[in-house]
């Protein structure tokens, strides 16, 4: 045998009797201690989440004001997140319902609906798991006609033309509620399925009497009526109102203020709440803190519009909401002292 292939085996006997003798003492051998995590790893990792905001046109109010959300949980709070233009509230609920967004701008009307399946939602499955992280602002419910028609109170709509809303509108949703309210039906008027921007040109041309108008405040449409006719805006008061709270409590009194339309006096209506609804799959912790990350940056919140955005925070943050809230939110929410 050759030197070479001796001095190898050579080699090889020694590197077996020094493993021998490392495993060979009488103490096993002991892993090492594993890494304890530090304070940093257990914070909430924001960075592996992206939070998609769905809102409505970007003609409409719902876009500016979801993109402040979005930019303060990309700029405040280090989420990644976009604002997505949609054709707002049902399609909102069903892209939370499919996981194509995390949060969504809806009317409660709508949210309502689809949770109990009737209305637009009737003879579909109830989206029983749809969850609320906050109430926004209002949409005043807005009974329009002009002092030609005589129309002073929600009785009066008897026989006259009624612009109700185009058909399943949230327009149209609310006319439907109110008529039920006041223990009337389509029928006791001559209605048309217009929404209200046509019904309104309709009103100046004197064929229609009256227009439902549900919208923030004040409504770009119902101001431009002003010029050309003085407007009447015909209360939801008394049983009316009471009726309609009762059986369907996302509906909140408010005022809409004489200045608004240049009318005689205050007007008593019904609101609807808009609410921003999140996903029931996002996790506890990251609701909590979004939720936490809103409130101490509303400010940057209400610089997104000039009077709607005013009505968002934390007091009005339950206002008009029949859904359950995302445990997260809640957990948030009674640490403010708020149930």
């Amino acid at each position: 045998m050759s030197k070479k292939k001796w001095a190898l085996i050579l080699s090889f006997m020694l590197l077996m009797v020094s493993m021998l003798a490392g495993c060979s003492g009488n103490e096993a051998a002991t892993p090492a201690p594993a890494e304890e995590p530090s304070a940093e790893s257990t914070e909430l990792d924001r960075s592996q989440y992206f939070v998609t905001v769905a809102t409505g046109p970007t003609s409409g109010l719902y876009y500016p004001i979801g993109g402040a959300f979005s930019s303060v949980f990309q700029n405040k709070l280090k989420y990644k997140s976009s604002v997505q233009s949609t054709g707002a509230s049902v399609e909102n609920i069903n892209l939370i319902m499919t996981g194509g967004a995390e949060l969504a701008i809806t009317m409660a009307d709508s949210v309502a609906q689809a949770y109990g399946a009737f209305g637009a939602f009737e003879g579909k499955p109830a989206a029983e798991d749809l969850r609320c992280l906050m109430g926004l602002y209002p949409n005043y419910v807005q009974l329009i006609t002009t002092d030609k028609t005589g129309i002073t109170k929600f009785e009066d709509l008897k026989g006259k033309r009624v612009g109700i809303g185009a058909p399943n509108s949230g327009v149209e949703l609310n006319a439907r509620m109110l008529y039920e309210a006041h223990g009337m039906t389509y029928e006791d008027s001559k209605v048309d399925y217009l929404n209200y921007g046509e019904a309104i040109d309709q009103m100046k041309n004197n064929q229609v009497d009256a227009v439902f108008v549900t919208s923030g405040i004040p409504n770009a449409t119902v101001m431009e009526l002003g010029t050309a006719a003085e407007i009447v805006i015909v209360p939801i008061e008394g049983e009316g109102l009471k009726n309609l709270i009762d059986k369907y409590p996302f509906f909140v009194e408010a005022t809409i203020p004489a200045d608004v339309y240049d009318t005689e006096t205050d007007v008593t209506t019904a609101t609807v709440r808009n609410i921003m609804l999140v996903s029931k799959d996002l996790p506890d912790e990251v609701v909590y803190d979004l939720a936490k990350g809103i409130f101490e940056n509303i400010e940057d919140i209400k610089a997104s519009h000039a009077t709607a955005a005013t009505h968002i925070s934390l007091e009005n943050s339950h206002l008009g909401v029949d859904i359950p809230f995302h445990p997260g939110a809640l957990k948030y929410y009674e640490e403010q002292g708020i149930k």
